[in-house]
């Protein structure tokens, strides 16, 4: 394989680095991944619980012009601006995973991939991009401004 006609040097595995830990930072990176995806779910959390918070002025006001007070007073009292969970809006929620769970898994993430590759990134998914791709066709090329 021609040098330019691979991955970049920031996507080869350093020389002496195992398949196994290569595995291991592949399924690390992998498990990061779903939790970037959990805390994207937990910003949608927070947008949509704030957003339904924020319609509810709206079912009050409704409520009460409709002749329902008893029923608005119960949601303007009870419901609005109620914590989603024990002490807790859910920007507080969003705050401590990112500071507590969040945070320490990437920094566990980063300093693996310190200690064992040089910081490289995706080397797992390079090597399997390298198998899986077709030499000299158009659209499998290595890298980005590299002609096939």
């Amino acid at each position: 394989m021609g040098e330019a006609d691979g991955p970049d040097e920031r996507h080869r595995r350093p020389d002496g680095v195992s398949d196994d830990t290569v595995a291991a930072l592949g399924k690390l990176s992998e498990a990061l991944e779903c939790v970037e995806r959990v805390r994207g779910h937990l910003y949608s959390l927070h947008q949509l619980v704030g957003h339904a918070d924020l319609m509810l002025d709206d079912a009050v006001e409704m409520f009460r012009a409709a002749g329902h007070p008893r029923i608005a007073e119960r949601i303007d009292t009870e419901l609005l601006g109620r914590n989603v969970i024990a002490g807790r809006w859910t920007f507080q929620i969003v705050e401590d995973f990112d500071d507590g769970y969040y945070a320490l898994f990437r920094e566990l993430e980063t300093a693996a991939r310190d200690e064992l590759v040089a910081g490289r990134r995706h080397l797992y998914e390079a090597e399997m991009k390298e198998r899986r791709r077709t030499r000299g066709r158009p659209g499998h090329e290595a890298r980005p401004g590299v002609d096939t």
